[in-house]
């Protein structure tokens, strides 16, 4: 398993802006809640089924928290995964053991039969989700700790 702490940002995109002197990389700036968080989307940053990043688009970008950030506000950081979202609906990205435990804990999986299993480009994944990357989407959870959920859709990073 990565060294990764993968922290969510979920909000709507405001704008979508080249980033100056990069010709492949944009800067998305998200709004929510908390205020106006900007993401660095570079070649290396996975865009979830490679959708076209648009204003008024509701999303959740992943950044590695044992990156340095820059001190500047709004705060920038560097995008790890971005995708987007149903309203009702959280995307969690992490690592998970045998048993489908989250390794930090926060979500236990109950895979269903109705749960959608992919890679990152589309194809069926038949292998165990031990170990691995994982992009979980869920609606609902239980209110145990740690929470339980039978995800819509998860997509391995492989």
């Amino acid at each position: 398993m990565a060294d990764q702490t993968l922290v969510p940002v979920s909000g709507v995109i405001q704008r979508v802006t080249p980033l100056s002197g990069d010709c492949c990389s944009l800067q998305v700036s998200i709004i929510n809640n908390s205020g106006v968080s900007n993401f660095i989307v570079s070649p290396s940053t996975y865009v979830i089924q490679e959708v076209r990043l648009r204003a008024g688009m509701l999303v959740t970008a992943f950044y590695d928290s044992n990156l340095a950030i820059p001190l500047v506000y709004p705060p920038e950081y560097q995008a790890v995964i971005i995708g987007r979202k149903n309203a009702n609906e959280t995307i969690y990205a992490g690592w998970f053991d045998e048993d489908l435990l989250a390794v930090d804990q926060s979500l236990e999986l109950n895979v269903g039969p109705s749960t959608q299993i992919m890679t990152s480009n589309g194809q069926r994944f038949n292998c165990s989700l031990e170990g691995q990357l994982l992009i979980v989407y869920y609606s609902a959870s239980t209110m145990s700790i740690p929470p339980q959920t039978t995800p819509r859709r998860i997509i391995v990073v492989c």
